[in-house]
C-alpha cells in the first residue's frame, strides 16, 4: 500500500520533533515572462532562466484550473494490481468516476536497478503497458495508441476527460527500496535509497540525473501530466520505513534528506526545462508522511518549494504495528490518545499539550510552508483493525495483547491485529502468511456492519457457507470525527470511514480553504447494489466529495496571512546542522543569516517569520538574539477539536554590537519542540525600513537592494557554469582551491579556507567551513 502497513505509529510514541530548514533559493529568474509568471503559485521555486508556462495549469491567482465544478482537488490513487486475473476483485480504468475526480495518481513505478523510472519490460502480461481485458465494457484499447494496458485506457479516457490530470507515481512502501521483477518476486535494487544517496551519505547527482532524465522522457511517452514520489521515507530516524529496506537506508541515514533536496531539485528543473519546451507545465508532486516521528528526522520538509503540492499521508495513525487502539485517520485530536499519553505527550510542558496523531496536525505542520491550497489531506478507504481488544469505550483507545509480529516486519512486539474475514486485504509476511492488519476495503466493511456475507468471500479462499460472528455495531466519536466498527463479542475494532466522516472532513477542507483531498485508494469505495444485496466497488464517497466542492469557494492561494512588503532583499536564511536520528530532541538546529545584499545590516537589524502552530509557541534562541513570540495563532492549552490557527510569528535581532557586513554570516542556536515545515514569510527591518526575503519565493515582490528601490545585480544561474574559484588563502601553502559559496562541493572534495584545508563529508553547497560544527559536512584536516 502507499503507506506502511507497519511501523510508522510504533515508531510516532518516541517523540515529536522536527528538523531542517532551507529558505536560500532565490526569486524567479529575470528572463521569465511576466505573464507567465504572474500564473506562479505562491511559493513555488521556477528554474532560473526558464519560461515555464504556469498559465498553462494555473489562473491569474496562482490556483489550478480543474474546471467549473471542480474547485478543490479530488486525487484518487489508482493501482496497477487489481487487474482480475487473479480471480478477485478487479478494478479498471473504466470503473474511476472521472467525472468526480480532478487527477489520478497511477500506482506505482519503480526506480530500477539503472536508476531510471521503470513500470518493468514490455509483455503481454504488463499490467501497465501490455495487458489487455478482452470482452469488459470499456476496456476496449485504443488502436491509434503504441501501447496497451492501463496507459492506454487512461490516455482513452482522459480524451473523453480533459480536466483530468493523470500522474505517475514512483515508489510506495513496498517499491522505495527495490521494486517487484516481472516473477513477482522483489528485487532489492536499493531505489530511491541508492539513487540519490551515495554509501558514504553524499549526495548521487549522477543517479539523480538519470533518473530525472528518464522520468521526464517516461511521461512525455505515455501522455501523463507530472510525476508523483512516494519515497518512504527520506528521514535520519532509524528503522523508518520498509524493513526491507533498513539494512541499506541506515547506512545513509545522514545523507538521506540531502539526497531527497537534490532529487526534489533536480526534477523541478527539468520538468520546468521540458516544460518550456512542450508549451505546458508539468506537475511535481510528493507523498508525505503525517507521523511527527518521521517528520522530526526529516529537517523541515524544505523540498516542498519545488512541489506543485503535497499529499499527506494522513492515515495509518493507529494500527496493528503497536497494542494501542485507536482510529486510523482522525481528523482531530481529542486529548485521551492512548498511545501519546504513554509517551507522555499530553502531560510534558515543552510539547504544549499538543496531540499529533491526527490530520489537523499534518495539515498545520504543513501550512507553516505552503499556502492551504498546495496542500491536500489523505483519506483512506481501507481499514485498520484489532482483535482481542480490552478497555477503552466500545474499543476506542483500549489495547489489543502484545503479539510477536510478522516475518520481516522489522519489530519485536506487535497489536493482536483482526485476521480472516476481518482482513480481507491483508498482506502475507515473508513467510508467506497472513500479516493480521484489518485491512479492508471499505465495500467489504459496510457489508460487515450490515451483517452481510458477500457473494465475494469465495474469490478470497472463504467457503460459501461462511457466517459472521458478533455484531459489527457502527461508532462514532464527533470530536476525533472517526467511524468505527465493534464488534463486542470477537472483540474486534476496525476503523473505518464512511459518508459522515467523509463529508466532515470535505468540510474541514473548504473551511480552510485546503486544496483538496488525496484518496488511497480508489478501489476501496463502495455503493449498494440491489440486485444482489450486498455493498460492492463504487464511488459513494468520492461522489460525497465532489459534492462538497463543486461549489466551495477557491482554495487558499496566499500563505502569509499578513501584508508582506513588495520590496525583497537577497539575505539567505537557512536552518542546518541538525542531529541526526533519536539525538534530535529538543530540535536543535543552526540558524544562518547571510548577507548578499551590498550593504551592511546594523546591530538592532530585525527579523521575523512565522513557524507552524504544529510546534507550540515556546521556540527560543540560545545566542543572545532575544527570540520571542510576539504572536501565536493557537493559544489553548491543548488541540482538542484541532489547532486554531496557522503561525507562531518570531521575533528576533542582530545584538547591537553586531553588524552583518556583505557577504558575512551569522549563526544563532534555534530550539524548538515539535516538528515545524520550512519558516516562512520573513520580513527583516533595519533603517526604518521592513523588507521581505526574496527565498520566500512570494508572488507579487521585487528583489532590490536596501534603500535603493533598484535590482540588484543578477545572481549566476546556479545551472550554469560553476563560477570561478577565488585564489588559495593567503600566503599560498594551501595547496587546495579555495571554498567558495557558490560551487557545489561532493562527498570527499577537500577546500581551503580561513588558514586549513577541510574535506567535505556529503555534498554541499554554501556552508562555510569551520562554522558546521563537529558533526558538520566539513572536516577540518589542520593548518596549511
Amino acid at each position: 500500500m502507499l503507506s506502511p502497513t507497519r511501523a510508522r505509529a510504533t515508531l510516532l510514541a518516541a517523540g515529536a520533533a522536527v528538523a531542517g530548514l532551507l529558505l536560500s533559493s532565490l526569486a524567479a529568474g529575470p528572463s521569465a515572462a511576466a505573464d507567465q509568471n504572474s500564473c506562479r503559485p505562491d511559493g513555488l521555486y521556477q528554474t532560473p532562466g526558464v519560461d515555464v508556462p504556469y498559465c498553462s495549469v494555473y489562473d491569474a491567482d496562482g490556483r489550478e484550473k480543474m474546471g467549473a465544478d471542480h474547485q478543490r482537488r479530488v486525487i484518487g490513487y489508482f493501482t496497477n494490481w487489481r487487474t482480475g486475473k487473479d480471480g478477485k476483485d478487479a478494478y479498471l480504468v473504466p470503473d474511476i468516476p472521472w467525472d468526480k475526480v480532478t487527477h489520478l495518481n497511477y500506482a506505482f513505478a519503480h526506480v530500477d536497478g539503472s536508476n531510471k523510472l521503470s513500470v518493468g519490460p514490455d509483455s503481454a502480461d504488463n499490467a501497465s503497458t501490455g495487458m489487455t481485458w478482452p470482452g469488459v465494457e470499456g476496456a476496449e484499447m485504443d488502436p491509434t495508441l503504441p501501447y496497451k494496458g492501463h496507459f492506454n485506457l487512461l490516455t482513452k479516457y482522459k480524451k473523453q476527460h480533459p480536466n483530468v490530470k493523470t500522474l505517475v507515481s514512483v515508489g510506495g512502501w513496498a517499491e522505495t527500496g527495490g521494486y517487484f521483477g516481472p516473477d513477482g518476486e522483489r528485487v532489492d535494487s536499493g531505489g530511491f535509497y541508492s539513487m540519490a544517496t551515495n554509501a558514504d551519505g553524499s549526495v548521487n547527482q549522477a543517479g539523480i540525473n538519470t533518473f530525472a532524465d528518464s522520468a521526464v522522457a517516461f511521461i512525455k511517452k505515455y501522455g501523463f501530466n507530472g510525476v508523483d514520489i512516494d519515497y518512504e521515507y527520506a528521514t535520519t530516524m532509524k528503522d523508518a520505513g520498509n524493513p526491507l529496506d533498513h539494512t541499506l537506508a541506515n547506512g545513509r541515514r545522514a545523507g538521506l534528506v540531502k539526497g531527497y533536496d537534490a532529487l526534489m531539485k533536480t526534477l523541478r528543473e527539468k520538468l520546468d526545462r521540458a516544460g518550456e519546451a512542450d508549451g505546458k507545465h508539468y506537475l511535481l508532486t510528493v507523498a508525505a508522511p503525517s507521523s511527527g516521528y518521521l517528520l522530526r528526522g526529516m529537517e523541515t520538509y524544505q523540498m516542498q518549494k519545488y512541489l506543485d503540492y503535497v499529499n499527506i499521508m494522513s492515515y495509518d495513525l493507529h494500527g496493528a504495528w503497536n497494542e494501542y487502539v485507536g482510529p486510523n485517520a482522525s481528523l482531530f485530536d481529542d486529548g485521551k490518545d492512548n498511545e501519546l499519553a504513554q509517551a507522555g505527550v499530553y502531560t510534558t510542558s515543552q510539547y504544549g499539550g499538543l496531540g499529533y496523531l491526527n490530520t489537523d496536525w499534518a495539515y498545520h505542520y504543513f501550512r507553516g510552508s505552503m499556502p492551504a491550497g498546495r496542500i491536500n489531506i489523505g483519506l483512506p478507504y481501507y481499514t485498520r483493525g484489532f482483535k482481542n481488544v480490552q478497555g477503552g469505550t466500545d474499543g476506542l483507545w483500549g489495547k489489543a495483547a502484545t503479539t510477536d509480529c510478522p516475518a520481516g516486519a522489522g519489530l519485536t512486539k506487535c497489536g493482536d491485529g483482526a485476521v480472516g474475514i476481518d482482513n480481507l486485504w491483508h498482506d502475507k509476511d515473508t513467510n508467506g502468511k497472513e500479516s493480521p492488519a484489518g485491512s479492508n476495503p471499505m465495500w467489504h466493511a459496510k457489508n460487515l456492519e450490515k451483517g452481510i456475507v458477500g457473494d465475494y468471500v469465495t474469490d478470497y479462499g472463504f467457503p460459501a457457507n461462511t457466517q459472521l460472528t458478533g455484531t459489527y455495531a457502527r461508532k462514532y466519536d464527533a470530536t476525533l470525527v472517526a467511524p468505527w466498527l465493534w464488534n463486542a463479542e470477537k472483540k474486534v475494532f476496525l476503523s473505518t470511514e464512511d459518508e459522515q466522516s467523509v463529508k466532515a472532513k470535505a468540510d474541514y477542507v473548504v473551511d480552510k480553504g485546503i486544496g483538496g483531498t488525496m484518496i488511497w485508494e480508489l478501489a476501496g469505495d463502495y455503493q449498494w447494489n440491489a440486485a444482489k444485496g450486498q455493498y460492492e466497488t463504487g464511488s459513494t464517497l468520492t461522489t460525497a466529495m465532489y459534492d462538497a466542492f463543486k461549489s466551495a469557494t477557491p482554495y487558499g492561494a496566499k500563505r502569509s496571512t499578513i501584508d508582506l512588503p513588495t520590496q525583497a532583499l537577497d539575505i539567505d536564511v537557512s536552518f542546518g546542522q541538525f542531529p541526526l536520528g533519536d539525538s534530535n530532541y529538543p530540535i536543535s538546529p543552526k540558524l544562518k543569516i547571510t548577507n548578499r545584499t551590498q550593504a551592511t545590516l546594523p546591530g538592532g537589524t530585525e527579523f521575523q517569520f512565522d513557524y507552524s502552530t504544529s510546534a507550540p509557541a515556546n521556540a527560543k534562541d540560545q545566542s543572545g538574539f532575544g527570540t520571542t513570540i510576539i504572536r501565536s495563532d493557537h493559544t489553548a492549552a491543548n488541540n482538542i477539536g484541532g489547532l486554531k490557527g496557522d503561525y507562531n510569528r518570531v521575533s528576533l535581532k542582530l545584538p547591537a554590537w553586531q553588524s552583518l557586513a556583505p557577504g558575512a554570516s551569522v549563526e544563532l542556536d534555534f530550539v524548538y519542540y515539535l516538528p515545524t515545515s520550512t519558516p516562512s514569510n520573513w520580513t527583516v527591518t533595519f533603517g526604518g525600513k521592513s523588507y521581505s526575503l526574496a527565498g520566500d519565493l512570494a508572488r507579487g515582490t521585487t528583489v532590490v537592494e536596501p534603500g535603493t528601490g533598484t535590482s540588484p545585480t543578477p545572481t549566476p544561474d546556479p545551472t550554469g557554469p560553476t563560477p570561478t574559484p577565488t585564489p588559495t588563502e593567503p600566503g599560498g601553502s594551501c595547496s587546495a582551491p579555495a571554498w567558495n559559496a557558490a560551487t557545489e562541493y561532493g562527498g570527499g572534495s577537500t577546500v581551503s579556507h580561513g588558514g586549513h584545508e577541510w574535506k567535505a563529508s556529503w555534498w554541499t553547497k554554501g556552508e562555510t567551513p569551520g562554522s558546521t560544527g563537529e558533526w558538520g559536512v566539513w572536516k577540518d584536516l589542520g593548518a596549511c
